[in-house]
Protein backbone atom coordinates (compact mmCIF):
# COMPACT_ATOMS: atom_id res chain seq x y z
CA UNK A 1 0.00 0.00 0.00
CA UNK A 2 2.76 2.83 0.94
CA UNK A 3 4.17 1.52 -2.16
CA UNK A 4 1.63 2.10 -4.47
CA UNK A 5 1.00 5.58 -2.72
CA UNK A 6 4.63 6.79 -3.42
CA UNK A 7 4.47 5.54 -6.46
CA UNK A 8 0.92 8.18 -7.14
CA UNK A 9 2.59 10.91 -5.95
CA UNK A 10 5.90 10.25 -7.77
CA UNK A 11 3.89 10.48 -10.93
CA UNK A 12 2.03 13.14 -9.82
CA UNK A 13 5.16 15.14 -9.18
CA UNK A 14 5.94 14.87 -12.72
CA UNK A 15 2.97 15.41 -14.30
CA UNK A 16 3.10 18.87 -12.11
CA UNK A 17 6.39 19.47 -13.29
CA UNK A 18 5.99 18.77 -17.43
CA UNK A 19 2.83 21.27 -16.99
CA UNK A 20 4.78 23.56 -15.27
CA UNK A 21 7.48 23.11 -18.10
CA UNK A 22 4.92 23.71 -20.61
CA UNK A 23 3.41 26.97 -19.33
CA UNK A 24 6.77 28.76 -18.86
CA UNK A 25 7.41 31.84 -21.10
CA UNK A 26 9.96 31.13 -24.18
CA UNK A 27 13.37 32.69 -23.94
CA UNK A 28 12.65 36.59 -24.80
CA UNK A 29 14.78 37.94 -27.49
CA UNK A 30 16.77 41.02 -26.29
CA UNK A 31 14.29 44.17 -26.78
CA UNK A 32 16.07 46.31 -29.77
CA UNK A 33 15.09 49.55 -27.64
CA UNK A 34 16.36 48.64 -24.76
CA UNK A 35 19.82 47.12 -25.60
CA UNK A 36 19.69 50.54 -28.39
CA UNK A 37 19.81 52.61 -25.39
CA UNK A 38 21.75 50.53 -23.03
CA UNK A 39 24.57 51.15 -25.74
CA UNK A 40 23.54 54.89 -26.06
CA UNK A 41 23.45 55.92 -22.75
CA UNK A 42 27.27 55.98 -21.79
CA UNK A 43 28.06 58.36 -24.10
CA UNK A 44 25.78 60.98 -22.82
CA UNK A 45 26.52 60.82 -19.18
CA UNK A 46 27.94 63.89 -17.88
CA UNK A 47 26.83 66.04 -21.27
CA UNK A 48 22.59 65.55 -20.23
CA UNK A 49 20.64 64.85 -17.07
CA UNK A 50 18.97 61.73 -17.73
CA UNK A 51 20.69 60.14 -20.54
CA UNK A 52 18.37 57.20 -20.93
CA UNK A 53 16.10 59.39 -21.67
CA UNK A 54 17.84 61.35 -24.09
CA UNK A 55 18.63 57.91 -25.86
CA UNK A 56 15.00 56.43 -25.59
CA UNK A 57 13.52 60.08 -27.23
CA UNK A 58 16.12 59.78 -30.14
CA UNK A 59 15.11 56.27 -30.76
CA UNK A 60 11.21 56.88 -30.47
CA UNK A 61 11.51 59.97 -32.01
CA UNK A 62 14.41 61.39 -34.24
CA UNK A 63 15.63 57.57 -35.79
CA UNK A 64 11.94 57.51 -36.31
CA UNK A 65 11.27 59.32 -39.13
CA UNK A 66 13.70 57.75 -40.98
CA UNK A 67 11.47 55.82 -43.37
CA UNK A 68 14.72 53.81 -45.43
CA UNK A 69 16.08 50.62 -43.31
CA UNK A 70 19.36 51.23 -43.80
CA UNK A 71 19.60 54.53 -43.32
CA UNK A 72 17.82 54.02 -39.77
CA UNK A 73 19.75 51.24 -38.43
CA UNK A 74 23.01 53.49 -39.62
CA UNK A 75 21.58 56.35 -37.81
CA UNK A 76 21.03 54.10 -34.30
CA UNK A 77 24.40 52.96 -34.90
CA UNK A 78 25.79 56.00 -35.03
CA UNK A 79 24.44 57.41 -32.15
CA UNK A 80 24.49 54.08 -29.91
CA UNK A 81 28.59 54.08 -30.61
CA UNK A 82 29.04 57.77 -30.15
CA UNK A 83 26.34 59.14 -28.68
CA UNK A 84 25.49 62.20 -31.67
CA UNK A 85 23.45 61.19 -34.60
CA UNK A 86 26.31 59.93 -37.22
CA UNK A 87 26.16 57.57 -40.14
CA UNK A 88 29.40 56.52 -41.47
CA UNK A 89 29.15 56.69 -45.73
CA UNK A 90 30.43 52.52 -44.88
CA UNK A 91 27.43 51.58 -42.82
CA UNK A 92 24.78 52.20 -46.39
CA UNK A 93 24.92 50.74 -49.40
CA UNK A 94 26.87 52.86 -52.40
CA UNK A 95 23.31 53.67 -53.58
CA UNK A 96 21.92 55.11 -50.54
CA UNK A 97 24.74 56.99 -49.95
CA UNK A 98 23.09 60.45 -51.14
CA UNK A 99 20.61 60.16 -48.91
CA UNK A 100 22.34 60.77 -45.77
CA UNK A 101 22.52 64.58 -45.61
CA UNK A 102 18.17 64.31 -46.31
CA UNK A 103 18.42 62.14 -43.58
CA UNK A 104 20.39 64.49 -40.92
CA UNK A 105 17.88 67.38 -42.30
CA UNK A 106 14.85 65.54 -41.56
CA UNK A 107 16.13 64.19 -38.60
CA UNK A 108 17.22 67.68 -36.77
CA UNK A 109 14.15 68.49 -35.42
CA UNK A 110 13.05 65.68 -33.50
CA UNK A 111 17.17 65.62 -32.52
CA UNK A 112 17.15 68.95 -31.15
CA UNK A 113 13.95 68.37 -29.06
CA UNK A 114 15.21 65.05 -27.61
CA UNK A 115 18.75 66.80 -26.37
CA UNK A 116 16.92 70.25 -25.06
CA UNK A 117 13.57 69.20 -24.54
CA UNK A 118 13.29 65.27 -24.14
CA UNK A 119 9.92 65.62 -22.08
CA UNK A 120 8.10 67.59 -24.85
CA UNK A 121 8.16 65.05 -27.29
Amino acid sequence: MLYRLCAAVFVSLLTISSVQAQVRSPNRLPDPRGEFVRQCAPHMLGRWEHPEEVCGCLHDHAASVVEDRDLREALLRGISETGVPTIETDWVPASKQSEIGPTFTKIAKPTLQCMFDPAKQ
